[in-house]
């Protein structure tokens, strides 16, 4: 397989080329060269396929015989090595549960696929490049990929966070691990976050010193697996006979871009949602025909607060760029704070359910949208544990939240970070 750049000012790249450098020279964002749809007898049969031979279908044309069948399995296996339930909440709405993994957000599978395909292609250890993570996090991505890469040899992991701007879990799971992992507080946004992340990657004062690349959604490492959670609710649904909507919680739309791919593949979904708060360059452009990126607001869903979303020009390559086909498969709504206090407490006293911030932002334009399309069968994505957001839940439910073991496991651990406020200070810190 081979990925071309988005900007289309750059050359072809290999997998193991698309993942090691994140973002092609010419700024421009990695995409497969052509994509297949999977057989009809595959989704005829997924109900008797586990998850890993339904991964391994999915992701295989995407990394070609760069990793053998074997191997690329074995890494399939390791890293689903945990459920993704889906919760029946109401009549015809379901929850997907994507916070089962070591972190409890849906981030884990990405970056324990990247990092074991990082790990792959350094286990020739003559041949072994160091290589330099540099990720940009708005809240679970810097947990997600501080587990992911911990130990993993040959890689050095530098996570930028705004400083004030995650929750308290958040921030204990991305400064307390240590070894090969670095956090830089940053004074700042998460699109400053981003901003340096995306300049490094285009300053060529590392070349021969450092090889960069980054663990966000923009690497096809931690893009693609992301189908996978897709197909697995799909063969949880299949027997329902009914339309499948699926409501996003987007930020940097990498999660919602996974599953157009996994449509683009032959997987039967009927419609998407991104569901977002303040931030809602998104939702405006598909009614206005404007896109406009803008500062990022701070919200309760704070893994959503992203101005410039990364993964949105993947979809509009999904879309051949024709914002009428993309009309057609997106739906878009944006919703406040009260309103997604508000969510929250009516899915715990009606349903029992206790969602978090970004999850009960997926139930809210689920619901609004299913007003219009009620004979199909929706799922919201639940992308992270509510216990991570103690600091913004209701009262009355933030203390009937059990205390997971993986969280309870850093709790205590004692925060190391470096604070920085702009580029020089990180591209100090990377040189020296």
């Amino acid at each position: 397989m081979k990925y071309f750049s988005l900007n289309h000012k750059a050359q072809d790249v290999s997998f193991k080329e698309a993942v090691v450098r994140g973002l092609a020279p010419d700024k421009g964002l990695y995409f497969p060269k052509y994509i297949k749809a999977l057989p009809d007898y595959f989704f005829q049969n997924i109900e008797t396929l586990d998850n890993v031979s339904i991964a391994y279908e999915a992701i295989k044309q995407f990394v070609g015989d760069e990793i053998p069948e074997s191997d690329l399995k074995a890494i399939l296996k390791d890293v689903l090595s945990f459920d993704f339930p889906v919760v029946e909440v109401e009549s015809n709405i379901s929850a997907l549960e994507l916070y089962h993994g070591p972190t409890m957000a849906f981030k884990d599978v990405g970056a324990r696929f990247m990092a074991r395909c990082l790990g792959y292609f350094n286990k020739d250890k003559d041949k072994k490049e160091q290589v330099t993570v540099l990720v940009a996090t708005s809240g679970d991505t810097g947990g997600a990929v501080a587990s992911g890469f911990l130990g993993v040899d040959g890689v050095d992991v530098t996570i930028l966070y705004p400083s004030g701007k995650v929750s308290d879990i958040q921030e204990k799971q991305l400064t307390t691990l240590g070894q090969n992992i670095t956090a830089l507080e940053v004074d700042g946004t998460f699109d400053d976050c981003q901003a340096m992340v995306k300049q490094a990657f285009l300053d060529k004062a590392y070349n021969g010193k450092r090889t960069l690349t980054s663990a966000n959604s923009i690497n096809i490492a931690r893009w693609l697996p992301q189908m996978f959670y897709f197909f697995f609710a799909y063969k949880a649904l299949k027997s329902s006979n009914k339309k499948l909507i699926f409501s996003v919680p987007s930020g940097n739309y990498g999660n919602i871009c996974a599953g157009m791919m996994a449509q683009k593949l032959g997987l039967p979904i009927h419609h998407f949602i991104a569901g977002t708060n303040a931030n809602n360059i998104v939702p405006v452009y598909l009614k206005t025909g404007n896109y406009n990126t803008k500062p990022s607001v701070q919200t309760i869903s704070n893994a959503m607060d992203v101005g410039a979303p990364s993964n949105f020009v993947r979809i509009e390559e999904l879309h051949n760029n024709d914002l009428e086909a993309l009309r057609s498969n997106l739906s878009g709504y944006s919703y406040n704070d009260a309103e997604t206090t508000e969510a929250i407490n009516t899915l715990y006293n009606n349903n029992n359910y206790i969602a978090d911030p970004h999850g009960a932002i997926g139930y809210l334009a689920l619901k609004q949208h299913l007003a219009k399309e009620k004979k199909s069968h929706g799922i919201f994505l639940e992308t992270a544990h509510p216990i991570k957001f103690l600091d913004v839940m209701p009262k009355n439910i933030a203390i009937k939240i059990k205390m997971p073991s993986q969280i309870e496991a850093v709790l205590h651990n004692k925060k190391h970070s470096i604070n920085i406020s702009n580029y020089e200070q990180l591209k100090s810190y990377l040189l020296n």
